[in-house]
């Protein structure tokens, strides 16, 4: 057997202890027999939606017990062939299970990644705001970069995007903008985005061709749904409607449709004109704002299991991401060490491979 098989199937075994820690399988079986005990009593039915939610977690439970017995059994059919192959010197067969087990290896990285993005603000749409650093139009520029780099990751997924706000820079670029991403586990895919993200590169706003450092700062909010609940109080909140920007000429808004909420106990500011309804935009920055607060929570939760596991590992707001252009090109996460050479392609939204790696990291 040889190393790099040896490698595939420390993975795929690693991907299936993962899987399992996930989806709590010691205690899957126990949580299937109490769902179907609900399923078997004779008013299960009276009340349908709530019989259709129980099949559905029972199905799930199930489903997840099935996906990790399943890995383990490909594993030990393909290790029993290539060791019978070995033992019979057998090349040809030998060189044919290990591109399965190299497969297989895919195969469960991929499951892992779906195991691990099994919460339920996971499966949200998400709101990505992108606030450029100190460093004037250089920094502003780069957060325009930024922006377009999750709308063409966000294409390639066939998700939808919106620009729920946006300040423009005076000469270039963005001093800050709103995304809404529209797609199955979009918050999921992104929430290790937020962080610093940190551009090398000759500045083209320099006459003098001098290499510039440039910082934005990329934050990842989920959408919430109604069944979650957050309590704001209207005397928390200061309301402050403007104009909106445009472009100008007859489609410039003349009236002062955009909407500006802060939350005065956080500091929290959220803010829209994406549509030339007030009451629209209100809408739309009070949802920021909600999915704002429960991030908020979430950190808050984080750090606090953290500190009493006394870790001191990655903290929210720090570099995440350095994108080297010159003098080569390179694109390296601080948290993985993941690295690609091409950094053009990762601009262009070729991202997926730091994503799964960041989500891949366990705690």
């Amino acid at each position: 057997m040889t190393p790099q098989d040896q490698k595939n199937i420390e993975a795929i075994q690693n991907a299936i202890k993962n899987i399992k820690n996930f989806v709590d399988f010691e205690n899957a079986k126990d949580k299937i027999q109490e769902l179907e005990k609900q399923i078997d009593s004779p008013d299960f039915w009276d009340k349908a939606e709530n019989a259709i939610s129980v099949i559905k977690e029972r199905d799930k439970v199930r489903n997840s017990i099935s996906i990790a017995q399943d890995l383990e059994i490909k594993l030990r059919d393909i290790v029993g062939f290539i060791e019978l192959a070995d033992a019979e010197n057998d090349l040809e067969s030998i060189a044919e299970f290990s591109k399965d087990l190299e497969l297989l290896s895919k195969e469960a990285f991929t499951i892992q990644i779906e195991a691990i993005l099994s919460n339920a603000q996971d499966s949200a749409n998400c709101y990505v705001e992108i606030n450029s650093g100190a460093g004037g139009t250089e920094a502003q520029d780069w957060a325009e970069m930024l922006a377009r780099m999750y709308f063409r990751w966000a294409e390639k997924r066939s998700y939808k995007t919106e620009i729920t706000d946006k300040t423009d820079g005076e000469e270039a670029g963005v001093k800050s903008i709103t995304l809404y991403i529209k797609g199955t586990k979009s918050y999921g895919w992104l929430k290790k985005e937020t962080g610093v993200h940190r551009l090398v590169r000759i500045s083209p706003f320099d006459s003098n061709a001098r290499r510039h450092t440039s910082f934005a700062s990329v934050s990842v909010t989920p959408e919430l749904d109604n069944d979650i609940e957050i309590e704001i109080n209207d005397t928390d909140l200061r309301v402050d409607t403007y104009r909106s920007s445009g472009a100008g000429g007859q489609h410039v808004n003349k009236t002062d449709s955009a909407v500006r909420i802060t939350h005065i106990p956080s500091g929290i500011v959220t803010q829209s004109q994406v549509d030339r309804s007030q009451h629209r935009n209100r809408e739309i920055a009070m949802n920021m704002l909600r999915s704002k607060l429960y991030a908020l929570k979430l950190k808050e939760q984080e750090e606090a299991y953290k500190s009493s596991q006394n870790k001191s590992d990655i903290a929210w707001g720090n570099q995440i991401r350095s994108y080297i252009l010159q003098p080569y090109q390179m694109v390296k996460d601080t948290r993985t060490g993941i690295e690609k050479g091409n950094a053009m392609a990762v601009l262009d939204g070729e991202i997926n491979e730091f994503l799964e790696a960041a989500i891949s990291m366990i705690a």
